[in-house]
């Protein structure tokens, strides 16, 4: 299946599982802790393969965040699967003190983010979890936007010397363009050809990204040129890739399955403020109100957050910016 020359993969949370697994098959200090999340986090096989190296603690989010600070702060390689709306609400002081104040590299597996549980409405959307960590000192956090981006994350997680979050989502995902450019926790990707100068600079992350690429790619077929850049990594936050995108373009459009407080967008226009880079700016994202409740897909096409939706509010900062 392919959709405008991208072909379609796999959900991120069975490349992170197949990833995991291949890890754990050379190394018995890789450990599994789950919220009574086996299934929906896609380790049911990692369970059965190795049964020592995983630990069900039911519907406990914040015993699974201490119980994991300490089995890192004994050397084991400690991934915390659980419901990303849970695990950064419930458990929120736990990641505060026992991982990020005390320094325990836990790497903390937020699933079916964002509104991957669209239907189930506001109580079962993650779109304050960006917020809230980044408010947290020592805390990396990271959103893949495809199966490459996944893959590449959850193999440098098990290294990974600082405390970890990394947000997957529960839909098959679009196989964006590589560029022959390997993926680095804290850099992020340009997916365009580069250019000196561009009419939109599309900065996301996460499974926004895609979109944004599709939106691109129709604005080009119109004359609008576009440069697309996936913020994989909130935090570290690229500034050197950020300040060149925008400083090469007439506007800047940020896209983010976030609330459009404290997120991804949040940052790059405190970011661009304080460097003295001046660009007209949008944040796509989900505005500040109780979230409709939809497919993910639906969600995104209420807010806007479609290749249509997307190419409509480039264009209009274009407009204005042309004024």
């Amino acid at each position: 299946m392919t959709e405008h020359g991208l072909s379609t993969g796999r959900a991120n949370l069975d490349v992170f599982a197949e990833t995991l697994m291949g890890a754990a098959e050379n190394n018995r200090d890789i450990l599994v802790l789950t919220s009574d999340s086996r299934g929906s986090g896609r380790v049911t096989p990692f369970g059965e393969q190795f049964p020592e190296q995983i630990v069900e603690m039911g519907i406990a989010e914040q015993n699974v965040v201490g119980v994991s600070a300490g089995l890192a702060a004994s050397g084991k390689i400690v991934f915390a699967v659980s419901p990303a709306c849970f695990l950064t609400a419930r458990a929120l002081e736990q990641i505060k003190n026992d991982v990020a104040y005390s320094d325990r590299p836990v790497k903390l597996i937020g699933i079916s983010a964002g509104v991957s549980y669209g239907s189930l409405g506001s109580t079962h959307h993650s779109l304050h979890d960006f917020a809230a960590l980044q408010a947290i000192n020592n805390i990396d956090i990271v959103a893949p936007a495809d199966n490459y981006e996944t893959r590449k994350v959850i193999e440098a997680a098990v290294d990974h010397p600082r405390p970890l979050y990394v947000r997957l989502g529960k839909k098959p995902m679009l196989d964006l363009p590589h560029n022959n450019t390997e993926l680095e926790i804290g850099k992020a990707r340009l997916l365009t050809p580069p250019r000196l100068d561009s009419d939109v600079a599309f900065i996301a992350t996460g499974e926004t990204v895609a979109r944004a690429l599709l939106a691109a790619e129709s604005l080009e077929a119109e004359g609008i040129t576009c440069s697309v850049l996936s913020m994989h990594s909130i935090r570290p936050f690229d500034e050197v890739a950020v300040r060149e995108a925008a400083s090469h373009s007439r506007v800047v459009v940020t896209v983010e399955e976030h609330s459009v407080n404290g997120g991804l967008g949040s940052r790059v226009a405190s970011f661009l403020m304080q460097a003295g880079i001046f660009r007209p700016l949008h944040i796509s994202g989900i505005p500040d109100e109780h979230t409709v409740a939809g497919s993910q897909f639906e969600i995104f096409d209420h807010y806007g957050i479609s290749p249509s939706g997307l190419s409509a509010t480039a264009k209009r900062l274009l407009e204005k910016a042309a004024g």
